[in-house]
């Protein structure tokens, strides 16, 4: 996890403010998640880099000739003992991993709507294993920067990208909140299957629009529930078996709480339910998914009663 390039290429930027995030002194700090534990397993991957890269709906690093069967069967467990992998799918030296959700599926939500990236700056909120950065980067993002305060996934990036180095991407172990305020560096910011993870919605769309430039651009993917104009979902225990879970708002109250944080051109570009064709249980994700979650009689509804998760894309522009 070393950030010697990215230190380079923001120094005497608007993103300069993050230098110190990068320096080994503030990572040495970190104790969430095993951060020494997961540190250990990343050095102990195999010191080759891929000859092969490409992106489709799997992000594809290496390919199977490019390494020895004995070093592909040890690559393979190593690879296993980051389980579970959730954001996927990718494809490591020939190593399938089949991550519980689908995500190419939601991107082909996004990307017919999404304003070009060649060139931009690209900040992934809540990014996890950085499937999505991958994605992004695929589609010319100058440099992408993803944050994510759970340790496992970020180190699963690490484990990915360990092998094509030099690519413009970056995981920080990092919470959204800890950014220095009124950043207004980046030219596009994602918040993908966050909003509904956070205390205050208003808040977390608040610093969205901060760490934008004037006219950047947001793209924002949540669960939304049915109902009028003004209404917003407060599960009291569990939603779809997920624990804390605070606001989930309808597409009406949702947006009107874009306009009153500071964005326009408010764009609901995709409304749908999600199956379990996208979100599943897996060998890479052995534990309880989508499922489970649902009524069996009812799949419309949750365990709980509650409406079936249905997820909205929405793009704003920072005004």
């Amino acid at each position: 996890m070393k950030f010697d390039s990215l230190r380079e290429q923001i120094a005497g930027t608007p993103l300069a403010p993050l230098a110190p995030f990068l320096e080994m002194s503030f990572l040495d700090q970190i104790r969430h998640g095993d951060f020494p534990r997961w540190r250990r397993r990343l050095a102990e991957l195999p010191a080759i880099r891929a000859k092969h890269y490409s992106v489709s709906d799997e992000i594809q690093i290496g390919a199977a000739a490019e390494i020895e069967p004995e070093i592909a069967d040890t690559l393979r467990n190593q690879l296993f003992e980051f389980v579970p992998w959730r954001k996927g799918p990718f494809n490591i030296f020939g190593i399938e991993i089949d991550a519980e959700w689908r995500c190419e599926k939601k991107w082909q939500r996004i990307l017919p709507h999404l304003a070009d990236l060649q060139g931009r700056s690209v900040l992934d909120v809540g990014c996890g294993n950085g499937y999505y950065a991958y994605r992004m980067h695929d589609q010319g993002a100058r440099l992408t920067i993803g944050l994510d305060q759970h340790m496992p996934y970020v180190a699963q990036f690490w484990a990915s990208k360990h092998f094509v180095p030099d690519l413009p991407l970056y995981v920080l172990p990092l919470a959204f909140q800890s950014l220095p305020q009124d950043l207004e560096a980046f030219d596009t910011a994602f918040s993908l299957g966050v909003l509904y993870h956070v205390k205050s919605p208003i808040e977390h769309l608040l610093q969205l629009r901060s760490s934008l430039r004037a006219e950047g651009e947001l793209v924002l993917e949540t669960l939304v529930v049915p109902g009028d104009d003004g209404y917003c979902l407060t599960p009291t225990d569990t939603y779809a078996r997920m624990a804390r879970l605070w606001f989930i708002p309808t597409t009406s109250t949702l947006t009107r709480w874009l306009a009153r944080c500071g964005f326009a051109d408010i764009r609901v570009v995709s409304e749908s339910k999600t199956g379990e064709e996208e979100q599943r249980r897996t060998a890479w994700m052995p534990y309880d998914s989508l499922a489970s979650a649902l009524d069996s009689q009812n799949p419309d509804k949750t365990i709980e009663g509650l409406p079936a998760p249905t997820r909205a894309v929405i793009l704003a522009r920072r005004i």
